[in-house]
């Protein structure tokens, strides 16, 4: 029979097909899946509508099979099949649906996949020749098509017993390193059809050779027989279209620990199906434990996209914010517009109104946790709390309404998880500003002499130990009108009025003495003041408004800013109503060439108060023993 040509520019579109469309090979049995799937869904439909086209459900299935002598894998349905004039046009035209036009033409049809009409030809890119089988049910015909790609194809009459469409691929031999061996392998179709079918509502079977124990006597070595059983690949109805009233937990757990590999039980689970503007089932589950890659650039994150139960892409990030990319899970939604290799999910608003509402019910799950059971809510925050507050930080603060009321903090008090709202609840009278203290550890901030006053003030101090968290209060600004104010930077505000006036009256009668530590110390602080935060310490170091100490020691440790020398101003604080200050007093008026190694003295030890290095040991090593020797004059 004369060989037809493609109603199309057929050469350069059907190697767009193979080449350019699809990136993924594996994709060609997602693909002749839902087109085996759309035919069945086709037949059931007829047969509901039409008395004369009655069918048994349990007659509609997928069969696949593979023959590694011949080279071929066989895929076959027992679906509508196809008249010849709808071989012509379904196959014989590329980027025609047929599936699209039933969809139209029947609107309660709903469930069909099939919408471009190019998804048949992806099996091209591991055919080198295609044939499809075909008997319709609508006139008992029963034809061959056959092609070899662009140059054309061929229909011709065929005998066919059972009414359905079988496609069978002749594979292309291995070269240029590329394996087409293994789609002819058991466990790598079961693999596809898993990953991308495993929800199709048809049973997807497949003859497999299995080892059976033989009947043998009583004291005779076991024996074994080879035998071809039928299998069904994939479990057809997903978890997330069943009622949630008719799942155990432990189904849950299950499919999540399957799905995602993780080892351990979900925390949390959140099941729910959305109707209106646009329809989706959604399961999303919140993982036990932080993810040892979470923060690496290997992690990834996203969601599972199917459309009608069929599996179109890992990953999907648009599905979910990026302060939320912990969550693990799936949306499987008709509405959402896919490319037209169904590989790449499009921008619209139908995406947008899925993403908007995941969020929305993401941080109710979490609101409603941390309100009904704060123990669970504050395990869940020890492994992913750092995620939220790199989400307040991240895009200039835009996400703070969003997740300011899911941060906690430990604090002064009972050093307990407080949160922002609970701590500005019971703030004391008259309190303007959120207080906090930096550091690498509680324990490490403990020991701050600067926390020794506000806590006699009786003010709540946060502790900040996360890397993140200045950064995250700057872009934040204010809580319920509140700001946050560190204890190791800037005014305090925290003295009374006749503190601030002993203050200032004992700065102007040691102006001279505090000009000289100023001078002594010039290239190393911007200041040398009284302070207003120590009682019982000697000296510390606090910062001028701007970068803070714990901010300059995280740029210091990032690869960007190396060389930019990014430093907070320095400021020496000296406790006027320690012995140290009245030592000071004495050596100015005494021996005031000494006072230069003093007040050197005492900035390296406020520098090792507050965790940094000590600019040169040497030097400070031996103004230490000249100290002693002194001493001992």
């Amino acid at each position: 029979m004369a060989k037809k040509q493609f109603k199309a520019e057929s050469k350069r579109l059907l190697d767009l097909m193979i080449n350019s469309i699809y990136t993924n090979k594996e994709i060609y049995l997602r693909e002749l899946v839902s087109n085996a799937s759309d035919a069945l869904d086709k037949r059931h439909y007829l047969s509901l509508t039409d008395d004369t086209k009655r069918v048994d459900d349990a007659d509609l299935h997928i069969l696949l099979s593979v023959n590694k002598q011949a080279r071929t894998f066989t895929i076959e349905d027992t679906g509508i099949g196809m008249t010849k004039e709808e071989l012509e046009k379904n196959l014989g035209t590329i980027a025609k649906s047929g599936s699209l036009e039933f969809k139209k033409e029947n609107e309660d049809a709903r469930d069909i996949i099939g919408q471009f009409g190019v998804g048949f030809y992806s099996a091209f890119m591991i055919a080198r020749r295609i044939e499809v089988l075909t008997k319709s049910v609508k006139d008992d015909s029963s034809h061959i098509w056959t092609s070899e790609g662009a140059d054309g194809y061929t229909v011709e009459e065929a005998a066919k017993e059972d009414y359905g469409t079988r496609i069978t691929l002749y594979l292309r031999e291995n070269e240029n390193e590329e394996n087409y061996d293994e789609y002819l392998e058991t466990y790598k179709i079961k693999q596809l059809i898993t990953r991308y079918s495993d929800y199709v509502r048809y049973p997807i079977q497949m003859d497999v050779e299995v080892s059976k124990p033989m009947e043998t006597e009583e004291n005779e070595e076991p024996k074994y027989e080879t035998v071809i059983e039928t299998q069904t690949l994939n479990t057809m109805v997903p978890l997330w279209k069943r009622n949630k009233k008719d799942i155990q937990q432990d189904e849950y757990d299950t499919f999540y620990m399957n799905k995602f590999m993780d080892w351990q039980k979900p925390h949390r689970v959140i099941h729910y199906t959305t109707e209106g503007m646009v329809n989706y089932n959604a399961l999303l589950f919140i993982p036990s434990k932080t993810p040892y890659d979470f923060y690496s650039k290997d992690y990834q994150s996203g969601l599972q996209l199917y459309s009608k139960s069929v599996f179109i892409m890992d990953n999907a990030k648009d599905l979910i914010p990026d302060y939320f990319r912990f969550v693990k899970g799936l949306v499987d939604s008709d509405d959402v517009s896919l490319n037209i290799s169904r590989e790449i999910l499009q921008q619209d608003r139908q995406v947008k109104a899925i993403a908007k509402n995941v969020e929305k019910k993401i941080k109710g799950a979490l609101v409603d946790m941390l309100v009904k059971e704060r123990e669970e809510y504050e395990t869940f925050f020890d492994n992913f709390g750092l995620q939220l507050k790199y989400g307040i930080y991240e895009d200039y603060g835009i996400h703070k309404e969003q997740l300011q009321d899911l941060i906690l903090f430990k604090s002064t008090k009972e050093d307990k998880y407080v949160t922002l709202k609970e701590y500005v609840e019971r703030m004391k009278e008259g309190q303007t500003d959120i207080y906090f203290a930096s550091g690498e550890s509680i324990e490490q901030i403990k020991k701050l002499p600067q926390l020794e006053r506000v806590m006699e003030k009786e003010y709540e101090v946060l502790y900040f130990t996360d890397n993140v968290d200045e950064f995250m209060v700057r872009v934040m600004n204010t809580y319920m009108e509140k700001g946050f104010k560190s204890i190791n930077q800037g005014d305090l505000n925290i003295d009374t009025e006749e503190e601030k006036k002993e203050k200032e009256d004992l700065k102007s009668e040691n102006k001279s003495l505090l000009e000289s530590l100023q001078n002594a110390l010039s290239e190393k602080v911007a200041e040398v003041v009284l302070s207003s935060r120590l009682t019982s310490y000697p000296v510390c170091l606090s910062a001028k408004d701007g970068v803070s100490f714990e901010m300059e020691k995280v740029f210091s440790q990032m690869p960007e800013a190396k060389g930019q020398d990014i430093k907070a101003q320095r400021v020496l604080e000296i406790n006027p109503n320690h012995d140290i200050f009245k030592t000071l007093q004495s050596v100015f008026e005494k021996d005031a060439d000494k006072l230069p190694m003093i007040a050197d003295l005492l900035y390296n030890q406020a520098l090792l108060i507050e965790g940094f290095p000590v600019e040169d040991p040497v030097a400070y090593s031996n103004a230490i023993c000249q100290l002693l020797v002194d001493a001992n004059k």
